[in-house]
């Protein structure tokens, strides 16, 4: 998949206009400010429906302005092209994909597979639990739709769950166990067999671009502990329900799973300095698109925000070096930034300067 054309309208501070991106790699150079990450975060809106950067759709509609009209046409791996085009108005989103309105962002996440650099990535190795979850519950369902779907279903059954316990409606508590059980537990078991195949990858990673030996993995460490039947889950959930009308919420499931990267002497978090938790958490991105890859066969869209900054130039070097598998990548730089050893064959170079986006000479 390939985006050819940006066309923007009332989008953050970028200039109503259009962008020729018809080019595997999409260079955005600039002071900060200016507007990049805009143009990363717009690729990012046409293939997730949201933002990487904000849960308030206000945020991403020029001052002044009651509207957002992005548009993109792309080119997929069959050279068939498509346009999709995402629509906020007053606050109610609409995603267009080739004339049709999506209902399900599913869709686009399967049609326009996309992963994202961010400086927020560093969360992935010393940041809260939920990060990590975050992480790879996309990941995963990236490939997987019933990984998705079942995702889905816990929440909202977690959220009917909670509601009976601080209600006192304990006697639905019964019910919502045993569906909550069995959606979690299939999304324990992928997520088990999800994290063992991306230690297939990420640990050789870290050593290739580190230069290290320092063995780091993920370690996957579920809720509901060593439980593995819906039987032994629900007595779980009946002997802790006292615990959890006292705390009114429920206090253990798949909402609770922990994934911690640790290397020979625990935690990383903890051992780690900051450069290498900085590495070890770009990685996980790096990672993310192999495992894509190995699980779909596809090529991701890959934008990179500006990430490569706190990098020595040895490991820069090397990182880019290993991004060899791709279909199309924006990546984001200062001015005069040394970013490839060598010009790329296939490349876009754009100037951005308040929002307006113009080819460098």
């Amino acid at each position: 998949m390939r985006f050819k054309e940006l066309k923007y309208y009332n989008f953050r501070n970028i200039d109503n206009s259009s962008i020729d991106t018809d080019c595997q790699n999409v260079i955005l150079e600039g002071i900060n400010g200016q507007g990049k990450t805009n143009i990363l975060e717009s690729v990012y809106l046409l293939s997730y429906g949201s933002s990487f950067r904000t849960s308030n759709s206000k945020e991403i509609i020029t001052f002044n302005k009651d509207s957002v009209h992005i548009v993109g046409i792309a080119c997929d791996d069959d050279g068939i092209e498509h346009k999709v085009e995402y629509i906020n108005h007053s606050g109610k989103r609409k995603i267009i994909l080739d004339g049709k309105d999506i209902r399900d962002r599913k869709e686009l996440i399967y049609n326009f597979p996309s992963i994202v650099f961010s400086h927020e990535d560093i969360n992935f190795v010393k940041g809260e639990p939920e990060y990590r979850r975050r992480f790879f519950d996309q990941t995963f369902s990236m490939y997987d739709p019933l990984y998705l779907d079942n995702l889905r279903r816990y929440k909202i059954i977690l959220m009917q769950r909670n509601a009976a316990i601080k209600s006192k409606q304990i006697s639905l508590l019964s019910l919502y166990d045993e569906r909550l059980v069995r959606y979690g537990l299939d999304i324990s078991s992928k997520r088990e067999e999800g994290v063992k195949m991306f230690n297939d990858i990420f640990p050789s990673l870290y050593k290739e671009i580190s230069g290290t030996e320092k063995n780091l993995s993920i370690k996957y460490q579920p809720s509901w502990r060593e439980l593995k039947s819906e039987d032994e889950v629900m007595n779980y959930l009946e002997s802790t329900r006292e615990r959890d009308i006292n705390l009114m919420t429920t206090s253990s499931g798949i909402h609770r799973d922990r994934f911690t990267v640790f290397d020979d002497n625990g935690p990383f978090s903890q051992s780690g300095s900051t450069g290498q938790i900085r590495l070890a958490s770009l990685l996980f991105r790096l990672a993310e698109a192999r495992f894509f890859i190995k699980m779909t066969g596809k090529k991701p869209v890959l934008l990179i925000d500006d990430v490569l900054l706190e990098l020595d130039n040895i490991k820069r070097g090397s990182f880019l070096s290993l991004l060899t598998d791709y279909s199309q990548a924006f990546f984001t730089f200062l001015p005069d930034e040394k970013y490839f050893s060598s010009r790329k064959d296939e490349m876009l170079e754009y100037i951005v300067m308040e929002g307006k986006v113009e080819k460098k000479a």
